[in-house]
């Protein structure tokens, strides 16, 4: 007797390698646009979480912004069924929002995915793939957004679970067409306004051809790498933001002593614990330069109205109506 399709059996063993290794407690949910990514990892998730004892639960997000989204999510949520999950349901939302559609569309689904959770808690898995994976390294190539942005999407970063990461979009639509089922193709993947479109439809194809193939597999090998690397720096930056920390602020005196790569991470994790939002790269390094180039410079401004300062020995954020 045959097994599987080859890429089905790709998918699904991707699905089971990672439940295996996640706390899934007795039900995962998966995230459902009708696309062949999410149908292959819906279809995969069915599978081995039967096997496994899980409950399947399909969630289909509705975003309004095109004509027959409520049909299309309905028909996603269908499919789901037949796939073979639990239960299905449609998440409806409104998009709105700074940062334009795109981002204002994303918000709005994980906030949607999030809040289905109960107590917000669980593991909803995301059919992100390797060319995925790929891109998000190119994007933050371009936007010289650090090894942080490098280093792609995790695997797992609770409660979003992303099983695919090593399975190309290739594989995912072969599955699609070996089980029978007609993805959705959202007109969005094909519109040239988005740069992700561009990135998919312009630069990797060129990259390919000019790199002799594997660029995709080889950029996602790569955000693995740093992503390895980038844990192994947060830990010991931990180390030192403990010895660091006072009630006062952290202690200029532990912090001179650290390389840059760990000070800078020890600055990250104290400003965005004192409120800081939209720390970039720029604030963060005037803010090491109150300790790596100490010159007497008055405090650095910050997002939020807050101002981070050098008195006594200590580092200390405040707004700048109050003293420090």
């Amino acid at each position: 007797m045959s097994g599987p399709d080859p890429a089905i059996a790709a998918v699904r063993t991707a699905v089971r390698d990672f439940l295996a290794s996640a706390d899934a407690g007795g039900e995962v949910c998966v995230a459902v646009s009708g696309g062949a990514d999410s149908l292959a990892l819906t279809e995969a998730a069915a599978f081995t979480g039967s096997r496994a004892g899980l409950k399947v639960r399909a969630l289909v997000v509705d975003h309004g912004l095109q004509d027959g989204s409520a049909e299309t999510a309905a028909k996603a949520a269908s499919t789901a069924r037949e796939l073979g999950v639990d239960t299905a349901e449609v998440l409806t939302v409104k998009v709105v929002g700074a940062g334009g559609p795109e981002a204002a569309a994303r918000r709005a689904r994980y906030r949607a995915l999030r809040s289905a959770l109960p107590e917000g808690h669980g593991l909803v898995l995301l059919g992100h793939t390797l060319d995925d994976q790929a891109e998000t390294v190119l994007l933050g190539l371009g936007r010289g957004s650090g090894p942080r942005s490098l280093a792609g999407m995790r695997p797992h970063d609770p409660p979003w679970g992303r099983p695919l990461l090593g399975v190309t979009r290739a594989t995912t639509r072969q599955a699609c067409r070996a089980l029978g089922v007609d993805p959705w193709q959202d007109p969005h993947n094909e519109d040239p306004r988005f740069t992700r479109v561009r990135l998919r439809t312009e630069v990797l194809p060129l990259l390919e051809e000019v790199l002799s193939g594997g660029v995709a597999a080889s950029l996602a090998r790569t955000a693995a790498q740093l992503r390895e690397d980038t844990e192994a720096l947060d830990t010991l930056a931990g180390d030192v933001y403990l010895r660091a920390f006072t009630e006062d602020g952290l202690d200029i005196a532990v912090l001179a002593t650290e390389p840059p790569a760990l000070r800078r991470r020890v600055l990250r994790r104290w400003l965005l614990d004192s409120g800081v939002r939209e720390l970039t790269d720029a604030h963060l390094r005037s803010v090491d330069a109150l300790v790596g180039n100490w010159r007497g410079q008055g405090g650095v401004w910050l997002p939020g109205d807050l101002v981070a300062g050098r008195a006594h020995g200590r580092l200390s954020v405040s707004a700048p109506h109050s003293t420090t």
